[in-house]
């Protein structure tokens, strides 16, 4: 018996894989943070697809998203990353993720983990929706748009309203698995 899934996942099995394995399950480690926060951004006015089609190139290109390293990437890495056909080569988005890799450290500094940063704006828990269809999930909620301004706030890039609530889905932050999905009591 096939398991049903959230209407968005495509008959596509890196897609399906992804809906069943990670969107939605709360994240706590800085560097799986890091990298959706890069993954997010590149992915602005593309489809999810696209970037998770090319992941493993980014964890190639990005030193498996060590914001340590990226955070001291040198023009001359830019240029390089814009010569990777594997990955999204928007000079503007490459350029972000160094800025964002900067960002995500001074806010580790700052509280400890980006974890503890991040988790803060949803109270430490996931926000359990009880959503019945994909028309009910907005592009942007108020708990987004506060995290977006924080983090503009703090000069990140790539980090609008609509960008962060994709981000806050993927990383668990909220439970948007439409009631119907096998996913969804497997996260409450």
């Amino acid at each position: 018996m096939k398991q049903h899934r959230c209407a968005w996942v495509s008959e596509n099995t890196l897609y399906e894989a992804y809906h069943d394995k990670e969107w939605g399950v709360p994240v706590h480690d800085d560097r799986t943070h890091f990298e959706f926060l890069i993954l997010e951004g590149a992915q602005a006015g593309l489809s999810w697809l696209t970037i998770l089609k090319r992941r493993e190139e980014y964890r190639k290109a990005f030193d498996n998203f060590d914001p340590k390293k990226v955070a001291r990437y040198s023009p001359k890495k830019v240029e390089e990353l814009l010569q990777n056909s594997g990955i999204i080569r928007n000079r503007l988005k490459i350029e972000s993720a160094i800025n964002n890799a900067q960002r995500f450290l001074e806010v580790v500094k700052e509280f400890g983990s980006f974890d503890s940063y991040i988790w803060q704006f949803v109270g430490g828990q996931p926000i359990q929706y009880h959503r019945k269809s994909r028309q009910e999930i907005p592009a942007i909620t108020p708990e987004a748009q506060q995290l977006s301004k924080d983090l503009k706030k703090r000069g990140f890039k790539f980090v609008g309203p609509t960008i962060i609530y994709a981000h806050m889905q993927a990383i668990g932050m909220v439970n948007d698995h439409t009631v119907d999905c096998f996913r969804y009591d497997l996260l409450k």
